[in-house]
């Protein structure tokens, strides 16, 4: 397969494969699915089938050179597979422009076919580039998972949508857990995260229109988004901050999917209220430049927008993604309280 060994610059410079399958160095199968999404088969049984998926917001860099060098080393034999793993890049266009998204962001537009979140996607995917996106991320995630070889016994569906955030963070490194109706957090998987240098966790209180949503809902995979740290552009970061989930990929593709010590307690939170821009009128009280994480006192104003505003009413709320500049209708932040996990 030509340009193999480089393949995030095919697919940032759009460039033709001269072959769309074959054989690992080590045994095991590779193929191109679709654009940006490369499919490996291990060469024997597998304790997995992994998602991993980077670029989703195309300016989210060190994600992606995460993927980059995991396909590389799997491609030149150093990384010997007991996994089935798909790496799909997000949003193709965003990623060559350099840009968050291009029409959309496309971490809204996954549209799990559930009854709760039927009800918040009523409104028609857009019939732009962003929307026919995740409609191709939606039918590639569902192939890998649904018409997978059956598992083994004790192996699971993963998938990890990794980011980095727009903002700086007083917790850099940290996971949403997707809404689960029955609240049933798997602790095991918490455990492996804290293992891979996350922090935190958010627990999120309703359906969203994330990738990582869809495929918790619909296709029944432990499913994480990972807040990995900040966004920087192609060649700019700093990859050894990002070893703990470097390493933790690394085993668990190898087939070793055991938690390794946790260089601290995995802090929980729950979200207790999303911010929505409603109107044109919509007001935030946070400084530009907040960062994630910040704590607000009971009372405090966060926002207002017509005759609506949301004021903290816990002793304390921390303030998640706050973004004033969103489009009328989405997320403009999550106000969380720090929990213990129950159950």
């Amino acid at each position: 397969m030509t340009g193999f060994n480089a393949f995030l610059r095919h697919v940032l410079d759009d460039l033709p494969f001269t072959a769309r399958e074959g054989v690992l160095p080590r045994g095991g199968r590779w193929q191109l699915i679709g654009d940006g999404l490369l499919l490996f088969d291990p060469p024997a049984s597998r304790a997995a089938d992994v998602l991993l998926s980077a670029g989703v917001h195309g300016d989210e860099t060190a994600p992606i050179e995460v993927c980059d060098a995991l396909i590389r080393d799997i491609a030149s034999g150093e990384l010997q597979l007991a996994t089935r793993v798909l790496f799909a890049f997000g949003n193709l266009a965003a990623m060559r422009a350099g840009k968050r998204y291009v029409d959309d962001d496309l971490n809204r537009l996954f549209r799990p076919q559930v009854a709760e979140a039927a009800k918040l996607n009523a409104k028609p995917r857009p019939d732009h580039s962003d929307g026919q996106r995740a409609g191709e991320l939606e039918a590639a995630a569902r192939r890998f998972f649904l018409q997978a070889p059956l598992l083994p016994p004790g192996a699971v569906r993963l998938h990890y949508d990794m980011h980095t955030a727009i903002r700086g963070s007083q917790i850099e490194r940290f996971a949403l857990y997707p809404y689960r109706a029955d609240g049933a957090w798997d602790r095991n998987e918490l455990a492996w995260l804290a293992g891979a240098g996350i922090e935190a966790v958010l627990l999120n209180d309703g359906p969203a229109g994330t990738f990582s949503y869809f495929t918790s809902a619909e296709l029944r995979s432990h499913s994480f988004t990972l807040e990995l740290g900040k966004v920087r552009p192609f060649g700019e970061n700093d990859l050894s901050r990002f070893a703990g989930i470097d390493t933790g990929l690394r085993r668990l593709l190898a087939g070793d999917r055991q938690a390794q010590p946790a260089p601290a307690p995995l802090r929980v939170f729950r979200v207790v209220h999303v911010l929505t821009k409603r109107s044109d009128a919509f007001q935030m009280h946070v400084p530009d430049d907040v960062l994630n994480f910040t704590a607000y006192p009971a009372g405090t104003v966060i926002t207002e927008d017509g005759s609506e505003r949301y004021a903290v009413s816990h002793q304390e709320e921390r303030i998640v993604f706050p973004n004033r500049n969103v489009k009328k209708g989405l997320r403009a932040g999550l106000m969380v309280v720090e929990t213990a996990l129950s159950g």
